[in-house]
């Protein structure tokens, strides 16, 4: 059962990571730490960069952490691996519901992003690391997809701490090389293409997101019991994806410029 929920779980890590580069702060991100905004501000974007990821690193592994602690209890309870398969699978479920709004569901959450002026007041390593701690750690800024929840169940669920840990750095890794997708930003021209071509990724990102969390849900319901129930969960699972693709669109408003509206707040 470990080998697979670990498989999962790093499945969700990179997902659920890439589905929150659409996240009005990572929007921002790539529209505030490029080479072009660096240059403006008399810094280098290569030096940001690598401690936005850096600080993103090591946002994960504080993700991880939590999650170790987690793991270390579902470990002393000992629960049967067939309850602890049902618990995830349910709650993939859940997640993808949420991340397609059927019937209106949604898990809450909060809509905290960072703050824009330490772009002004500190050196590029203190709000490259800032940021990207605040970016790698999943809780800290705007979330995006409930698959930030089912990767800390996930995790916990696994019941190895140092696996825990490593899950959480693989997150907070994917989230922190987003920053690099901006490199060859040296020109507004360029910014605007880049987030036009962005954005007409945004809707297909976030229909990938409802399916892997349905494939979540359907893989762990039937390594629990291949039984008539397992079937029942499969096709609620596919029932939730088609409505996810077949509701509204997800849209997000941009700047009078075309570019994104900066969210860093």
């Amino acid at each position: 059962m470990t080998v697979a929920l670990v498989a999962l779980t790093a499945l969700v890590a990179i997902a659920a990571a890439v589905r929150s580069i659409w996240s009005p702060c990572g929007l921002s991100m790539l529209s505030t730490i490029t080479p072009l905004a660096e240059t403006s501000r008399g810094h280098r974007f290569r030096s940001t960069a690598v401690w936005f990821l850096s600080g993103s690193i090591v946002g994960g592994a504080t993700l991880g952490g939590l999650m170790a602690l987690m793991a270390n209890g579902v470990a002393a309870l000992k629960l049967p691996s067939n309850l602890v398969l049902w618990i995830v699978g349910l709650a993939a479920l859940l997640a993808a519901a949420s991340d397609g709004r059927v019937a209106g569901f949604h898990l809450p959450g909060h809509d905290r992003q960072v703050n824009e002026r330490w772009l002004d007041q500190y050196r590029p390593w203190v709000y490259g690391a800032g940021f990207g701690w605040q970016i790698g750690v999943g809780l800290a800024t705007y979330i995006m997809t409930a698959g930030l929840y089912l990767l800390i169940l996930l995790g916990a669920a696994v019941g190895d701490p140092l696996i825990a840990v490593c899950l959480g750095v693989l997150f907070g890794l994917v989230r922190g090389l987003a920053v690099y997708l901006a490199a060859d930003l040296t020109t507004r021209e360029k910014l605007l293409a880049f987030h036009a071509r962005f954005e007409a990724l945004r809707e297909p990102v976030r229909r990938a997101m409802i399916a892997i969390q349905a494939l979540v849900a359907v893989w762990t319901a039937w390594l629990a019991t291949p039984t008539p129930a397992s079937v029942v969960v499969i096709i609620v699972a596919l029932i939730v994806v088609v409505l996810s693709v077949r509701g509204p669109r997800e849209s997000v408003e941009s700047s009078p410029s075309g570019a994104p509206a900066s969210a860093w707040s």
